[in-house]
């Protein structure tokens, strides 16, 4: 073997420890990948919608108030699912609710192609965000347990930066599919993939290590997946997570424990203000720009161009926490992201669309990266007993920030247009800005040495 832990030759195998100390094998980083591509499914699935309202809306004849009951149910069922992931993963593994998840929210998808009307397309967007939802967080967790802590912000950063690719992906696809072949077709594609993705991972995806280590029936399987990421445990009798704080899993109540219910408040205040600033654009925004007048192949640029930003911003987010922590990068973040929202009001959309569209970029470069961050950032202050539960709970209240979403972002359209609309938008980070500001166990500098706060 290429390398061998210093604990080979012991009885208690410390399996955080050994991943944290190891090198970055192969096998590490092929589960990377598949978290990562799994992520930019739930993108892709998760903001098709938005592409889709306009195009619909013109063909039925319905108002944006009527749609805003379907986008709230998906997010509805996000939510949920969020929240659900957690305690499920927690218990029975990462690996089978992330496959679960991924064919949930791709048959889903599916069925909605074959939708009759907003109510139907209201019920299944419920089941296809229960999948959406739990999708992020389980994935996040495999990320973040199976890479060592050298590398771990980088990549859950580099990892969360996927949801805004596979939205991006799925306004390039909707540039092309929508004007060819319609709605439904692109749901079919969009719904297809998944499913066939969920099969492949059946096959190849393994379980999270630091799971495994709490369960002495699996030890054995554990030790073929740690022996495959180059660790010495032929001779290892007992295998222990050295993180874990007792024999409970996963309780939401373990959040506010161990002076972490501050932190844990205004994480979820975050993720609240965060995400509804992000699905007020993810739903909203080509809507927006067509009541502004331009037409639906540019108003999609638009969320794609927010989305391309975000993949930017979430890379340069991710080094300078790497260098300077999280704290300051983030509120930095979240600052320029309300500086920038406001600062659209200035931009004439009609007279002046391309400027717009490149200051709708710059805009997701800092809020959609934010939100990236946020989840290199919980899986930092939770341990792994409670770190599914942990961010999955935070997602599940950032999803109801996603619900006020569904008719904040309908109303402010309605209401005032462009400028109520990119009020909600910077409002919401303004929040973002005190709550980061607030949190104590942000990740620490990497230079120079300090310990976390």
């Amino acid at each position: 073997m290429t390398e061998a832990t210093t604990q080979a030759s012991q009885t208690h195998f410390d399996v955080s420890q050994a991943i944290d100390d190891g090198g970055f094998t192969t096998l590490q980083k092929m589960v990377y990948v598949f978290a990562a591509l799994a992520i930019v499914l739930d993108g892709f699935d998760g903001q098709m919608i938005g592409y889709a309202i306009p195009v619909i809306i013109k063909e039925w004849g319905v108002t944006r108030a009527a749609f805003s009951i379907a986008v709230a149910s998906g997010l509805m069922g996000m939510a949920i699912g969020s929240l659900s992931a957690g305690v499920l993963s927690d218990k029975v593994g990462r690996k089978p609710v992330l496959i679960g998840s991924i064919f949930i929210f791709g048959s889903a998808t599916m069925l909605i192609g074959f939708a009759p009307d907003v109510t139907t397309i209201a019920v299944i967007r419920f089941f296809a965000g229960l999948g959406i939802g739990a999708a992020l967080p389980a994935a996040t967790t495999l990320t973040a347990e199976f890479i060592p802590f050298r590398f771990r912000t980088m990549a859950v950063t580099t990892a969360i930066v996927c949801y805004p690719l596979g939205g991006m992906l799925a306004g390039l696809a909707a540039s092309q599919i929508l004007p060819a072949y319609g709605w439904r077709t692109f749901f079919f594609i969009g719904g297809s993939l998944p499913i066939i993705y969920a099969l492949v991972l059946i096959a190849i995806l393994p379980e999270s290590p630091k799971y495994l280590a709490r369960l002495s029936t699996r030890w054995e399987e554990l030790r073929a997946l740690m022996t495959r990421m180059m660790h010495e445990v032929a001779h290892v009798s007992e295998f222990t997570d050295g993180v874990i704080e007792s024999a409970k899993r996963g309780s939401i109540s373990d959040l506010f424990t161990h002076g972490r219910g501050a932190d844990t408040t205004w994480l979820w205040i975050s993720f609240f203000a965060i995400q509804l600033s992000l699905y007020t654009a993810f739903s909203w925004l080509p809507t927006m720009l067509t009541t502004e007048g331009l037409s639906p192949t540019l108003a999609g640029m638009g969320l794609t161009a927010y989305n391309f930003g975000g993949v930017i911003g979430a890379v340069l987010c991710a080094l300078a926490m790497n260098r300077f922590g999280s704290r300051w990068p983030m509120v930095f973040w979240a600052a320029m992201s309300a500086a920038t929202a406001f600062g659209l009001k200035l931009v004439n959309i009609t007279a002046a669309p391309e400027t717009f569209l490149w200051g709708l970029g710059f805009h997701g470069l800092f809020v959609t990266a934010l939100q990236c961050a946020l989840f290199a950032l919980c899986a930092h202050m939770y341990p792994t007993l409670i770190r599914a539960t942990g961010a999955a709970s935070a997602m599940a209240v950032g999803r109801m920030g996603a619900f006020v979403s569904s008719f904040a972002g309908a109303a402010m359209i309605t209401v005032g247009g462009a400028n109520a609309y990119l009020n909600l938008l910077g409002g919401a980070m303004i929040i973002v800005i005190i709550s980061l500001a607030m949190i104590r166990g942000h990740i620490g500098p990497k230079e120079p040495q300090a310990g976390t706060s």
